[in-house]
């Protein structure tokens, strides 16, 4: 069956996106060049160690920048966005349409090299995997508990890819910096960067509200698994304070993640509905030894 073939590459792929952290993250295309590489640079501290900058050139410092991408972020509804690069020494190129409120949904279409692509949809705590007509049913908190963990890393409200995580991390780097304006896709940006640590996402989470923290630890819980001790972090922000690209880059026990997501739009309605009854194979009920369809 088809399927069958499909269902490493879409796991991979769905484990690169808890990895990145969707739904990043989301969660979370872009192309790959010099221009995205964090580099050694004066502590942004030190910028203002003359004293404390007005209102007006404060908002016009990577923090200032990053703070109004994470006041943005808390009115995103739903997101679209593409996702390419390697993690865990898989190469990984996706394209995801996700839904965060009023209930969670996404559609993935995954493409991996010299193999089909497939789609992974995940709608009311079920996982679709497959294309073509074939799909396999995963009902991921009945069948399979820890699956259903990683889920809900994507799957809580305002979960998945979400900008204002990334920013919170960066805002934490001792190294930020601004590397001036580029063009991503046509769309005038600011291009900030910097590293953190694991430590300072540790200690950064006593500042975040309960849902943002709850989706912070699980992300950092994943990382902390793969070996990830820092990650360099470069982020391209929109003239609406909003992100348009981010860049990850760290090192992990099973190959180098790089990974790069652009975001294509926001706030658009998205539409997930579960695939035909009669195209799909109930995990479940095949373990029983029922029919598999439904």
């Amino acid at each position: 069956m088809l399927v069958h073939r499909k269902n490493k590459t879409a796991m991979a792929a769905l484990a690169a996106v808890l990895l990145v952290g969707g739904a990043t993250t989301a969660c979370e295309g872009g192309k790959k060049d010099d221009g995205g590489k964090a580099a050694a640079a004066t502590p942004s501290a030190a910028a203002s160690a003359a004293g404390k900058p007005a209102q007006g050139a404060a908002d016009a410092t990577p923090a200032g920048y990053l703070e109004k991408v994470k006041k943005n972020s808390e009115d995103i509804t739903s997101l679209r966005y593409s996702m390419t690069g390697t993690a865990e020494g898989q190469p990984v190129n996706m394209e995801a349409s996700m839904r965060l409120k009023p209930s969670v949904a996404m559609s993935m279409k995954i493409s991996a090299q010299g193999q089909e692509s497939a789609e992974i949809r995940l709608l009311d705590g079920t996982m679709y995997m497959g294309s073509e007509g074939q799909w396999l049913k995963f009902d991921m908190k009945s069948a399979d508990p820890q699956a259903a963990k990683q889920l809900d890393s994507l799957g809580a409200a305002s979960s998945g890819e979400n900008p204002g995580d990334r920013a919170g991390d960066l805002m934490g780097a001792k190294d930020l910096k601004n590397l001036g304006e580029e063009n991503i896709d046509g769309v005038k940006t600011k291009h900030v960067a910097g590293t953190v640590t694991i430590e300072q996402m540790k200690a950064s989470l006593a500042t975040l509200g309960p849902d943002a923290k709850a989706r912070q630890e699980k992300s950092v819980q994943k990382m902390e698994g793969e070996g990830i001790k820092t990650m360099n972090i470069d982020m391209w922000i929109d003239e609406n304070d909003r992100t348009k690209q981010v860049r990850t880059r760290a090192d992990a026990t099973k190959g180098a993640m790089d990974m790069t997501i652009k975001f294509l739009d926001y706030n658009k309605p998205v539409d997930v509905t579960a695939p035909p009854a009669d195209q799909v194979m109930d995990l479940a009920q095949a373990g029983k030894g029922g029919s598999g369809q439904g």
